[in-house]
């Protein structure tokens, strides 16, 4: 299936691994000119090597969004993409008794004002332009309740609920923007997930996955690629009617109407 990418400008944000590699490559296997923003220059040369032996032609660019004078300047200086795709911020796990001001202020910072930065520095330009996609990857933990994740899951939510608002404010300019929800996917993240549970509960590590898995009614966690196939989808003009979506995917977990 043609998804209508093929010369658009994409952008994704912790793009050197996990769930941000796997949404780059998927839009540049649909021909889009996909650039990758981490802030560690080195995982980014060994995420363009990796895609630059599949054939793929993958631009980086190294900055720390949690810093939005240095996202600002950034996309100023690359311009305002046809799509953004915002994978970048992992708020860690912690245990609700060692969860502090400190923590929770983190969470924020790494997840939330991550993906605000960056929408902020384009959502106007594409308004201005008459069209651009944003799609958010966010988190099941923003709708689920865990002692765990506390100061991740608020910023989950607070993800959600700017998105849609977003998404209603810029409709009428063009934009859309849309949410993913991944539950338990096969990232480095399930190792800072099990690290949390394992101090909490005193169990082993592989019971606590056991258990995880258990609780998904499609028996596994889901794989990156997975997750970018409808990053992508939504992204594209075959979506041309969906905004203000929140998209879960986390094998039936949290099935709710």
């Amino acid at each position: 299936m043609d998804l209508q990418l093929s010369g658009k400008t994409a952008v994704v944000t912790g793009a050197s691994k996990g769930i941000g590699l796997a949404c780059a490559e998927a839009l540049a296997r649909e021909g889009a000119r996909v650039t990758g923003i981490s802030r560690d220059p080195a995982n980014l040369a060994k995420a363009q090597a990796e895609l630059k032996t599949k054939g793929l032609e993958y631009a980086v660019e190294a900055v720390d969004l949690t810093d939005a004078d240095a996202t600002d300047a950034l996309f100023a200086r690359i311009g305002v993409p046809d799509v953004l795709v915002n994978c970048a911020g992992a708020a860690r796990q912690v245990p609700v008794a060692e969860l502090s001001s400190a923590s929770l202020h983190s969470a924020m910072e790494a997840k939330y004002f991550t993906y605000m930065h960056a929408t902020e520095a384009v959502i106007r330009g594409m308004a201005e332009r008459g069209s651009g996609v944003v799609v958010n990857v966010v988190g099941q933990g923003g709708r689920q309740a865990s002692p765990l994740h506390i100061g991740g899951g608020a910023a989950n939510a607070a993800l959600m609920l700017a998105s849609v608002g977003y998404a209603k404010a810029y409709a009428g300019r063009g934009v859309r923007v849309n949410v993913i929800n991944p539950g338990l996917t096969r990232t480095g993240r399930i190792d800072d997930r099990l690290d949390a549970a394992v101090r909490d509960s005193g169990r082993p590590r592989e019971e606590l996955l056991a258990e995880m898995v258990a609780g998904i009614p499609l028996g596994r966690a889901g794989e990156p690629a997975e997750i970018a196939n409808v990053a992508v989808f939504l992204a594209s003009p075959l979506a041309s009617y969906v905004t203000g979506a929140v998209v879960p995917m986390d094998g039936g977990a949290t099935s709710a109407i």
